[in-house]
């Protein structure tokens, strides 16, 4: 078992892991997928780079120095975070088991450029299988998505619904064993009050009653609404300590939400790491 959890590899995550690290915790970071940093060609507003410095290398040195430094970074996708007596974590082929956990995802507004998504937010389409399948139950639903964020939100669906139907929008994906799969492009959603059929650009259409999104992978924002965690929009909500409102769950950098910047999430992500720090200590 770890003393904490760590999932996110940008400058916040690693911030929290170096400091807990420090102290003499055992710490795990988890990290998949392209980090938003890395699209920035050259950041010149960071204390210390006197020719600035391309956000690619900033992300690959944080990783390299907590390598370094000793502690398990792995690159593997996380798909749930579980809390019973301690916290779970489950990756595609393990689960790995903490005291305490760190969301230092990013904000990953992830919503496909589909007509009618907005106009039904809420009203057939949710963003939580977990959250919203119990107003599913033996109706029929679809999913948005392939990958296996898309495969895990099927699974928490499998025995609530009637029929599960993944919505590549143009992907490919391989067929999987108990669920409908359609790779055409998705053109609009259709609906009264509520969600009831989806268009594919070919004219064909599906009859539903529920739309679920779950392109690319899992952000902090799904993580916090499947352990019943506060939000505000897609932010995490955190106090003075970083923590939110579930015990020994703490989150940093841009999951939180305000500005969107390296030097904010450097800051967070270090008050995350020494709070957990106490945190562990008191336990």
């Amino acid at each position: 078992m770890y003393d904490v959890i760590v999932i996110g590899a940008g400058p916040a995550g690693i911030s929290a892991a170096l400091y807990a690290k420090r102290t003499g915790k055992n710490v795990l970071v988890l990290y998949y997928g392209k980090s938003n940093l890395e699209k920035s060609t050259k950041i010149e507003n960071f204390y210390g780079f006197e020719n600035g410095i391309d956000g690619k290398t900033l992300y690959e040195n944080g990783i390299k120095q907590a390598i370094n430094l000793g502690m398990d970074v792995k690159q593997e996708e996380v798909l749930d975070i579980k809390k019973d007596k301690e916290f779970i974590v489950e990756t595609e082929n393990r689960r790995y088991e903490s005291k305490a956990v760190i969301i230092s995802t990013g904000n990953k507004k992830l919503k496909p450029n589909i007509k009618g998504i907005d106009e039904f937010e809420g009203k057939g389409i949710s963003y939580c299988a977990i959250c919203d399948g119990f107003f599913y139950r033996n109706k029929n639903v679809a999913i948005v998505g392939d990958g296996k964020f898309a495969l895990k939100e099927a699974e928490d669906l499998k025995n609530l619904a009637n029929k599960i139907t993944i919505l590549t929008n143009g992907k490919q994906m391989e067929p999987i064993e108990g669920y409908q799969l359609i790779t055409k492009n998705i053109k609009e959603i259709h609906g009264d009050t509520k969600v009831s059929k989806v268009e594919f650009e070919d004219g064909s259409t599906i009859d539903i009653d529920g739309l679920f999104i779950a392109i690319g992978v899992a952000g902090g924002s799904n993580f916090a609404k499947k352990l019943g965690v506060k939000l505000q929009g897609d932010s995490i909500i955190v106090d003075d300590n970083m923590q939110t409102n579930l015990n020994g769950l703490y989150a940093c950098g841009d999951a939180t939400g305000g500005l969107l910047q390296v030097c904010k999430a450097t800051y967070e992500g270090a008050k995350a790491g020494l709070e957990v720090v106490k945190y562990l200590n008191s336990r």
